[in-house]
């Protein structure tokens, strides 16, 4: 039985295949995102969180999807290139994955597991749907898509500062 997020690894918006196991020992926020989505602003605050902690053990983890309203149909390289110009992003992007249907990338499979959504759903509703993920690879909540990241910000620093990690 999988019992943290470290035996998971997902592509590098580069196409370069990335082990989570590098992330040990940090605070995690995984995200879906879309470029065309009425969320979309909200990498504003995800990048403001991670400008403000970058320095702590913490990381943001991007994962764009094209499930929901075909909010995000470019390919990684326009992706790249939206997310610089328009918000300065520079927390770590993956490539396109799914995180809903047959083809759910397995991290999303173990998330959805992990952390049901409203109502005990399993399926993710939406774009930005976010996972906070302790020190430890444990999924600790998920939060709705119309959750600011800025409104997690509590929840982030309390686990930043647990001790014993």
């Amino acid at each position: 039985m999988i019992k943290d997020i470290y035996s998971f690894s997902a592509n590098r918006i580069d196409g370069n295949e990335e082990s989570l196991s590098k992330y040990k020992g940090k605070v995690l926020l995984i995200v879906n995102t879309a470029s065309k989505c009425g969320f979309t602003p909200q990498y504003n605050g995800l990048q403001e969180l991670y400008e403000k902690y970058k320095n702590q053990p913490f990381e943001i983890l991007a994962f764009p999807c094209n499930q929901f309203g075909n909010q995000e149909p470019g390919n990684e390289s326009e992706i790249v290139n939206f997310c610089a110009s328009n918000f300065h992003v520079k927390f770590p992007l993956f490539s396109k994955i799914y995180v809903n249907g047959k083809n759910t990338h397995p991290l999303y499979k173990y998330l959805k597991k992990s952390a049901k959504g409203i109502l005990g759903s399993n399926a993710i509703k939406w774009n930005f749907t976010k996972f906070l993920i302790d020190k430890h690879g444990r999924v600790i909540k998920r939060f709705a898509s119309a959750t600011k990241p800025e409104a997690i910000e509590n929840d982030i620093v309390k686990l930043i500062n647990v001790q014993g990690s």
